[in-house]
């Protein structure tokens, strides 16, 4: 059931044209629940971290607005703005710039002109939220990238914001260090914090997420739960995706009974259970 209370983002009409002439959003229209976990996917170019930038004044529309707790990002500044919705580079080194990590978390709160206790307490629970005490005294580009990722969160977390982006989550990462990482934010989701995440993985998209936009040419092609988008296969397919494997495996199995809109392993194995009437 969709909430009564204003959405936390809402994108009217939004086109965004870059200097040299890229068109990379037309007339985008879209709604962000407060608590939702978001995965935004499609291929290179087509329009997703553009979109992202636009919701904490990285960029500003060329037509249309974009409205963050009501209030058009175009009057605010991206300082004040940092202060509602986070976002964590692809890359964390790009925004890693002290020599420790509990001087990078504090960086920003002390750019804010908080007291020395605030930034104390902000950066504790950041460490203890994100589960990196550990790391308080090592110098950031002295960590995993895994940890440097964990690093950039938790100094977005320190500035308090209610919406949670990052940018390509796992890239890098072995499949025990995504599933930290993913959990991780699952926990801060839990927690209430909104989360969007840009990626190319389609699994971590159908295991973690609620909801699932797909972009392709600057538009929004599909928009919906995870088992709704991914079983529209010939949507995908014209924008270059594909479903996760498991997905795919069920859409194969379908003239044998099985759902089309299988998205984890614990699912497609109670669908063998169904179909095969196997306890």
């Amino acid at each position: 059931m969709k909430s009564s209370a204003p959405p936390v983002i809402k994108v009217e009409q939004l086109s965004h044209t870059y200097p040299d002439g890229t068109n990379a959003l037309e007339d985008v229209d879209s709604e962000i629940e407060r608590g939702e976990f978001i995965g935004i996917i499609g291929q290179n170019g087509s329009g997703k971290t553009t979109l992202v930038k636009h919701f904490n004044g990285l960029l500003k529309p060329t037509k249309g607005r974009v409205l963050v707790d009501s209030v058009d990002t175009r009057e605010k500044t991206i300082a004040y703005l940092s202060t509602k919705v986070g976002y964590v580079f692809q890359n964390p080194d790009h925004q890693i710039s002290q020599e420790t990590t509990e001087a990078e978390l504090a960086f920003g709160p002390r750019n804010l002109g908080l007291s020395p206790t605030e930034i104390d307490h902000r950066v504790k629970e950041a460490l203890r939220s994100v589960g990196i005490e550990h790391l308080a005294t090592r110098h950031p580009l002295l960590t995993s990238k895994a940890e440097r990722q964990m690093i950039a969160i938790a100094s977005v977390l320190t500035m308090k914001p209610d919406v949670i982006i990052v940018d390509e989550p796992t890239t890098g990462q072995d499949k025990k260090q995504s599933r930290q990482t993913m959990k991780m934010l699952a926990d801060l989701n839990a927690a209430g914090h909104t989360v969007i995440i840009i990626t190319h993985d389609m699994s971590l998209a159908a295991e973690y997420t609620r909801r699932v936009i797909v972009f392709h040419k600057g538009r929004i092609i599909l928009d919906g739960p995870p088992k709704n988008v991914f079983k529209e296969t010939g949507i995908l397919r014209e924008s270059g995706l594909r479903p996760p494997q498991i997905t795919c495996l069920a859409q194969m199995l379908q003239p044998c009974g099985f759902s089309p809109d299988v998205t984890s392993v614990a699912e497609m194995y109670d669908e063998f259970k169904r179909v095969y009437g196997r306890s």
